[in-house]
């Protein structure tokens, strides 16, 4: 058989198998590689200060990029549009955060953009709206410059439609609370990195830069494997078969080429 398989023509077709099958092992390699998952933040310098302005985008949702980026601004925060949020885990203890509505400067001449911000944490809800009451009292707001960590909008849970508790940092509901919404908004919420006077910090860690196994896509890795090895057992089956054709043929010559010996013979 290995006579046959060094023919030209076979030779081509190993050479053609080949090549098929480095293709595979490559496309194989290149789904191998992406099996390999990283937090959409991993390699970034999430806590390199950056304008809000240059990460985020108004009305749209929160990128990659922007996601979990250290940023600042600066605004004023709207009085009487704050939330309590209960549930909120800092340190490792539940308590309640109290969420303003910060109404970013623009130039001159162009709409404020409403921003949801998270100004700190408090072990009761007695503190909380403690905090909030010396938010109010505050009769003519003045600009401040906040610094903090711009994160993705959460998506409402049963708790905040339950009995009057929220929980969740969800833009689409406070934007409903807001009593004053002048312009656009943006798709994600700060975390400041200092507490409003009775408030503690919240703790904002930096973001996982955790390697996840994506399996479908080590399955899809083996399937370009196996296509691999099929590329190359095909040229061995074609090989084979066409030696074994010529067998057949041959052992049938020979068969025939008897029976005319044997027939002169007679």
């Amino acid at each position: 058989m290995w006579q046959l398989a060094r023919q030209p023509r076979w030779i081509a077709a190993l050479v053609l198998a080949l090549a098929i099958a480095g293709a595979f092992a490559a496309l194989g390699q290149w789904q191998l590689s992406r099996s390999v998952e990283r937090s959409a933040t991993d390699g970034r310098e999430t806590e390199l200060v950056r304008q809000l302005a240059d990460v985020a985008v108004p009305n749209s949702p929160v990128t990659s990029v922007a996601a979990g980026q250290i940023v600042e601004t600066t605004g004023t925060l709207v009085p009487g549009d704050w939330v309590v949020l209960s549930g909120r885990i800092n340190q490792g203890e539940a308590g309640y955060w109290v969420v303003g509505h910060l109404l970013v400067d623009q130039a001159p001449d162009a709409a404020p953009l409403s921003l949801a911000v998270a100004l700190g944490w408090s072990a009761t809800e007695e503190g909380a709206t403690s905090a909030v009451d010396d938010l109010e009292a505050v009769v003519d707001p003045a600009p401040i410059e906040i610094t903090g960590r711009y994160l993705p909008t959460e998506a409402p849970t049963e708790d905040d439609y339950e009995a009057g508790e929220q929980n969740s940092a969800s833009v689409a509901a406070f934007v409903n609370q807001w009593a004053e919404l002048p312009g656009a908004v943006y798709g994600g919420y700060l975390v400041s990195a200092t507490a409003a006077p009775g408030l503690d910090v919240i703790d904002s860690p930096v973001p996982s830069g955790e390697v996840t196994l994506n399996w479908l896509n080590i399955f899809y890795a083996i399937e370009w494997v196996v296509f691999a090895g099929f590329a190359v057992f095909l040229w061995f089956r074609l090989v084979k078969d066409a030696w074994e054709r010529e067998e057949e043929e041959r052992e049938e010559a020979e068969a025939a080429a008897e029976a005319d010996r044997a027939t002169h013979v007679n």
